[in-house]
């Protein structure tokens, strides 16, 4: 299989190794992976701002760039459901019959990691080694756009040496949401605490999630808190095999 990795913006400028470490378990597993050089936010900032019209011109290059691909993969749930969820509708609404025949094509090609490896390749045991106690955080994203339901669990449970910890309400959001972590400042970093506490009481060391950007949220309120527990995104767990 040959896969085109769509990094996000978000993973490239800020969570490099998220990446790298994509491309190591894809690789592993003996998928052949693309890169378009062409490829840049998928619009989801602007839309969530409320910029409708000015992301239309970021659906049009997404569209450019991942035309030809086998099957499109990305390390974020958050930014696989703005394509799959939001792009057929903002195509749509645009009028223009031409892009939204194009989304109707291609959204149905990009998956999460999870979808890939379980879905497509019937990898669970991905000959990852990770000794230590993790908590997986279900991202709303992750869990309500794409009802990527038990995969992550089995791919963490697959995992040699590692101790899959039980989250308490597991399925409450962790209050980032992009601007309204800005916005609404205050219930944010108080959804924050509770998913922090939640996490401490599992004894987890270890957090992991489908996107990085709500394990910057949570990594953040543990680094301020000194709490020495790590925020770390799957693909980096799944592709470790150091013992």
């Amino acid at each position: 299989m040959r896969a085109a990795l769509f990094i996000t913006c978000l993973t490239d400028t800020l969570f490099p190794r998220t990446g790298q470490a994509t491309v190591a378990l894809l690789k592993r597993l003996g998928v052949a992976v693309e890169f378009p050089l062409e490829q840049t936010c998928c619009g989801q900032m602007h839309w969530n701002a409320g910029y409708e019209r000015e992301t239309l011109p970021l659906i049009r290059r997404f569209v450019r760039a991942f035309a030809h691909a086998e099957v499109v993969v990305s390390p974020s749930s958050s930014c696989v459901g703005m394509v799959r969820e939001q792009y057929p509708r903002l195509a749509a609404a645009s009028g223009d019959e031409g892009l939204a025949r194009e989304v109707a094509t291609l959204a149905p090609r990009v998956l999460d990691l999870t979808e890939l490896l379980v879905n497509r390749l019937g990898a669970v045991d991905v000959g990852a080694y990770f000794p230590h106690r993790v908590a997986y955080h279900p991202t709303c994203h992750s869990l309500r756009l794409l009802d990527v339901g038990e995969r992550p669990v089995q791919l963490l449970q697959a995992v040699r040496g590692l101790e899959l910890a039980e989250l308490p309400d597991a399925d409450q959001c962790c209050g980032f949401g992009g601007t309204f972590a800005v916005k609404n400042a205050d219930t944010s970093i108080a959804m924050l605490t509770d998913k922090m506490r939640a996490i401490l009481d599992s004894r987890a060391e270890v957090c992991t999630a489908l996107d990085n950007s709500c394990l910057m949220h949570i990594g953040g309120g543990f680094s301020r808190a000194r709490a020495g527990v790590r925020a770390m995104h799957m693909a980096e767990i799944l592709a470790s095999t150091e013992r």
